[in-house]
């Protein structure tokens, strides 16, 4: 499936509307992979919804105008994508929170992103914002990893690198994450 992803984007880059007419199914169900993928390996319990997640970040990727140049940039760009989803939801569930807006929300945005980690997911982001800044490479591993829920192997096929590179990125993010969110 990989080969038929890139030649369908290479096909699609070059104007075939017949090509992106047939990406757009598979796009959404590589989604709807990640997006599996993560609710697994947070146990089943988990709120988070991942239907409302894989609708909501296939709208934005699907809105936009940009044609992604390959597999690879299609998970980069998924993983800020369902990264931008989650914390939109976590700030207008902290919003509600201190009183702003008082509509009530959709069900599944509530599970989307559950009331009582809304504030986590919020300094999460700025955290990941600041790491991104020191070492934009770290930014990736972690959004890959913690959003999309690629392996290592994945993760350093996405971004070109070896495994050993991404566990190391990996590890070193992690910690200074842990340390930036503890201060």
């Amino acid at each position: 499936m990989n080969h038929e992803v890139t030649q369908l984007l290479e096909r699609a880059r070059e104007g075939d509307r017949d090509a992106l007419e047939r990406l757009v199914p598979i796009v959404y169900q590589e989604l709807r992979a990640l997006a599996r993928r993560q609710r697994q390996k947070r146990g089943a319990d988990e709120t988070l919804n991942t239907t409302a997640l894989v609708h909501e970040a296939y709208e934005r990727m699907a809105g936009s105008t940009s044609v992604y140049a390959d597999r690879q940039h299609f998970f980069r760009v998924a993983a800020r994508v369902m990264r931008s989803v989650i914390v939109d939801r976590a700030r207008a569930q902290n919003a509600l929170k201190r009183g702003g807006n008082a509509k009530p929300l959709a069900l599944d945005e509530e599970r989307l992103v559950p009331p009582e980690r809304a504030e986590e997911v919020i300094a999460l982001d700025e955290a990941l914002t600041n790491l991104s800044a020191l070492s934009p490479r770290q930014g990736e591993v972690v959004q890959l990893r913690y959003f999309v829920g690629l392996t290592i192997p994945e993760t350093a096929e996405v971004l070109g690198i070896s495994p050993a590179t991404v566990k190391r990125e990996w590890t070193v993010a992690r910690a200074w994450l842990h340390s930036a969110l503890a201060a």
